[in-house]
């Protein structure tokens, strides 16, 4: 008889960057944990515990985010000293913020490890090291570059109509459901029909009811 692996005890953090990835609907949080049980199921790891910081930007410190402080606290003097998240991004984005959490960390006696398998706080090897904050540098640069992006988008289209903000349409809201609203319309399908459809695909109201047929028929322009 093949002997039980012993399981490493092991905790997950899951941090979004912002209010538009927290919600029922959003795929964020649930792609990250499965990325993070993926691992742990193939690894050798059992997670005891998870811990979420929605809406928490990753260049903020992570002593400074209640779900990482919370995981402090759950992990002092109990012998957990694992943290998988889905990759470093997550972790920290922002260089400094990451390197300086990987030393509070390694300091703690802790190892972080991502869905990749990769121990961030493992310094021996300096070219691990160096390969992970030229990659926390490129998220950084990344980051940036589309904050750049979004911010001269928003200019233009304030000097173009007055005005930028303002209450987003379904097409801005959710791509995805409008894109397969009108892939069911043009199969000459119902109002009803096409919200129940979506319903079955996950497609829901930010309660997590079905569509009524009046938001159905404005996702469709009509």
């Amino acid at each position: 008889m093949a002997r039980k692996r012993n399981l490493v005890q092991a905790v997950g953090y899951v941090r979004t960057s912002s209010a538009a990835n927290v919600g029922r609907d959003k795929d964020s949080e649930p792609r990250q944990r499965r990325a993070i049980e993926r691992f742990a199921k193939t690894a050798g790891y059992q997670v005891v515990a998870w811990f979420n910081d929605p809406a928490v930007s990753g260049a903020d410190p992570i002593e400074s985010r209640p779900g990482f402080a919370a995981l402090l606290n759950r992990i002092e003097g109990n012998g957990v000293r694992v943290v998988l998240v889905e990759d470093a991004t997550r972790f920290a984005r922002d260089l400094m913020a990451q390197e300086l959490g990987i030393g509070l960390l390694t300091k703690l006696g802790m190892r972080i490890v991502t869905a990749n398998g990769d121990d961030l706080t493992e310094t021996d090897d300096p070219m691990k090291v160096a390969m992970r904050q030229i990659a926390g540098s490129f998220s950084q640069l990344e980051k940036a570059r589309l904050v750049a992006k979004l911010k001269a988008a928003r200019d233009r289209k304030r000097e173009q109509e007055g005005k930028c903000e303002g209450r987003k349409g379904y097409a801005e809201k959710m791509p995805e459901t409008v894109a397969l609203a009108k892939e069911l319309d043009a199969g000459g399908v119902s109002y009803r029909k096409i919200s129940a459809r979506l319903a079955e695909l996950g497609h829901l109201t930010g309660g997590g009811k079905p569509h009524v047929a009046s938001a159905i028929q404005k996702m469709l322009g009509r």
